[in-house]
């Protein structure tokens, strides 16, 4: 394969959906996985609903994700402008070309008498689409009426003689569409914006896109980008339509269900390697069993030929495991560093090695950045209360009871406790109360920590320090 050239064509109309990160992900890995390059186009030709700072937004996202341009409105390069509003004389070059070769049509037709024709459409239970009306327009006739200022768009013209439109998938292979499916494309709107259908075709062009990887919702519009290529006498990229993003229910995953803005997941603690390697599972597969990649083994192991056509679930509970793992996963200083934000008062006045110490402890149970806290509260909280009515019946267990006595009898006799010394003095009250394996553990570990599983507990014993440790387990003894 000659070297690549992708882009990534956002509108900057709010923030980036996890789809739209998905499918710039695929843009970059298989830029870097042939040696090709990756461009950021920003399309805003459609200026209704163009969001203000929403280019920074998604510039913020990309970043934070850790996915490097080679071209874009930042970084400059030979095929600009990178946004589609300073490009509007190419397209109207271009426009006027098609018009003039007899491929293209002014179009006078209102908004009311558009919808009324849809109207008609439903009621008669055939398919909505524009029927042509203008094309019978005579160009004298029409070049009269723009003279005159009467408004109106530019219409290309889907060819009904040829039979099927074929499109050559990389993913799905051959996708046949009948010419009664497809409607003659509105391209310049009366605003003289072009619409994203001959924009996205001008720009790939004159940029050189050989690969246009995008969502599968474009599929359909892809039989008038290839026709709108045989009329410009242009050479077609490659495509490849990505497999929808599902919520658990199978709709489609939508903001209605809960999150999906990139920035969500960024605030509510997830890490950047975890959001990627996330998304790079949703359609794609190495092959095996692995689940855990860095971008560069995704780099190393990314192919068009290994993404699939069926949707892919967006399932929550596995981005929060892969979380999880990512931050088992990290050094404690750049950890540390991460949850800064998140640390309460308490813990930021440690001394930064005790604080290391507790971090991890805690860290292969964190799943969340911000649940920093809560974790932490073993140690911050001077006077822990047990609440969970299922430990405390475990704490009024006789035997427990047993070992709570044989404890503060033996830790009497020692100057201090750490995790050297914790299990001789263990063993001691083995002996003394009868107790041992879960039966001697378990009771201990809830009445110190008050939960049932959680950090090693002679690394907790050690911090804790020998009369917070007394006074806990006097506690559990009144219960």
């Amino acid at each position: 394969m000659s070297q690549p050239r992708v882009r990534f064509a956002p509108s900057p109309t709010g923030y980036l959906h996890v789809g739209g990160l998905r499918t710039c992900l695929f843009n970059y890995l298989f830029a870097k996985a042939n040696g090709g390059t990756l461009i950021l186009r920003f399309e805003d030709t459609d200026q209704s609903r163009k969001v203000e700072g929403a280019e920074e937004n998604l510039l913020r996202s990309l970043s934070w994700a850790g996915i490097v341009f080679d071209e874009g409105p930042v970084q400059g390069g030979n095929f600009g402008p990178y946004v589609q509003s300073e490009r509007l004389e190419i397209y109207k070059k271009e426009i006027d070309k098609l018009v003039g070769q007899g491929d293209a049509y002014p179009c006078f037709c209102t908004s009311e008498e558009l919808e009324e024709m849809r109207e008609k459409q439903l009621k008669a239970k055939r398919p909505t689409r524009y029927d042509g009306r203008c094309r019978k327009i005579k160009p004298e006739e029409a070049k009269a009426r723009i003279e005159a200022g009467e408004p109106h768009t530019v219409r290309m013209k889907i060819i009904h003689s040829k039979g099927d439109y074929q499109v050559e998938d990389l993913i799905r292979g051959q996708v046949n569409f009948s010419p009664t499916q497809i409607d003659d494309q509105v391209l310049l709107k009366t605003d003289g914006f072009p619409t994203y259908h001959l924009a996205s075709v001008v720009d790939d062009h004159y940029m050189g896109i050989t690969h246009v990887i995008r969502g599968e919702e474009w599929l359909p519009s892809t039989p008038k980008h290839l026709q709108l290529y045989e009329y410009f006498g242009w050479t077609p990229p490659a495509f490849a339509h990505l497999p929808l993003l599902l919520n658990t229910d199978r709709s489609k995953l939508s903001k209605r269900q809960g999150d999906v803005a990139t920035e969500d997941f960024r605030d509510k603690g997830f890490l950047p390697e975890t959001l990627v390697n996330f998304v790079a599972l949703l359609g794609w597969n190495p092959g095996d069993e692995r689940e855990l990649f860095t971008t560069e083994e995704l780099i190393k192991e990314f192919s068009l030929e290994r993404v699939g056509k069926a949707g892919s679930v967006f399932d929550y509970a596995k981005l929060e495991w892969m979380n999880q793992q990512w931050i088992k996963a990290k050094d404690l200083d750049p950890l540390l560093d991460l949850l800064a934000p998140y640390l309460p008062e308490a813990a930021l006045a440690l001394e930064k090695e005790k604080l290391k110490t507790m971090v991890a402890l805690v860290r292969d149970s964190l799943t969340l950045l911000p649940n920093i806290g809560e974790k932490l509260a073993l140690f911050l909280n001077d006077d822990p209360v047990l609440t969970d009515p299922e430990l405390v019946t475990q704490l009024e267990d006789e035997g427990a009871k047993a070992v709570f006595r044989a404890f503060l009898e033996e830790v009497a006799t020692y100057e201090y406790l750490d995790q050297t010394n914790f299990g001789a003095l263990m063993k001691a009250v083995q002996i003394k109360s009868g107790q041992k394996g879960k039966g001697l553990w378990v009771p201990m570990r809830i009445a110190v920590t008050l939960v049932q599983h959680g950090p090693e507990l002679p690394l907790v014993v050690e911090i804790f320090g020998k009369e917070k440790v007394i006074k806990m387990v006097k506690r559990a003894l009144d219960y």
